[in-house]
């Protein structure tokens, strides 16, 4: 009951539904909204008539990924010159069902997973629109980062959501990736 959750989303509630004490069990009901904890943006979550999460084979989420640590850097986001630093192949998206090779699972560590999870920061570190543009066009094949949104809180710049879902690239986000070197 005290996981935070991004503000205006629905509050996690556990409470016990039904007890068995014949059995020394009971059953919870637990209730919280899509955008609790470690979640999944997916493409229907910000365009229109796009593929929501039942749709993206599991695929997608198993195998190597690469953590790009970003948790020294003292600006508010991540940006596209930070990025580029990184030397990230680029393996252009050609369309649905294109038989090239698919680009690497990108995780961004920041100083959110150092001052951890108690609370919802306002403050958080996050992608910048240029930064999600420059990652969609070189074909990443999912983006996760250690915020509860990988946009800017309050920002009306949606780039960060729509550059990557709208080419099927999904987003994780609320990644505690702390103890990841």
């Amino acid at each position: 009951n005290n996981t935070p959750v991004y503000p205006g989303n629905v509050p996690l509630s556990v409470s016990i539904h039904h007890a068995m004490p014949e059995y020394a069990t009971e059953l919870s009901a637990i209730t919280f909204g899509s955008h609790t904890g470690t979640h999944i943006d997916a493409p229907g979550h910000a365009i229109a008539g796009a593929p929501y999460l039942d749709k993206i084979p599991l695929e997608t989420f198993i195998g190597a990924c690469r953590v790009l640590d970003f948790s020294e850097e003292d600006g508010e986001c991540i940006t596209k010159e930070m990025l580029l630093k990184k030397n990230i192949p680029a393996r252009p998206h050609h369309g649905s069902g294109a038989g090239g090779k698919k680009g690497e699972r990108i995780l961004l560590k920041t100083r959110n997973s150092i001052r951890g999870f108690q609370e919802f920061y306002n403050d958080y570190v996050y992608l910048d629109g240029d930064a999600a543009d420059y990652l969609a066009n070189i074909g990443v094949m999912l983006v996760g980062i250690d915020s509860l949104s990988i946009k800017k809180r309050g920002g009306s710049d949606h780039r960060p959501h729509v550059s990557l879902l709208s080419k099927n690239i999904p987003i994780i986000e609320g990644l505690n990736l702390f103890p990841v070197q």
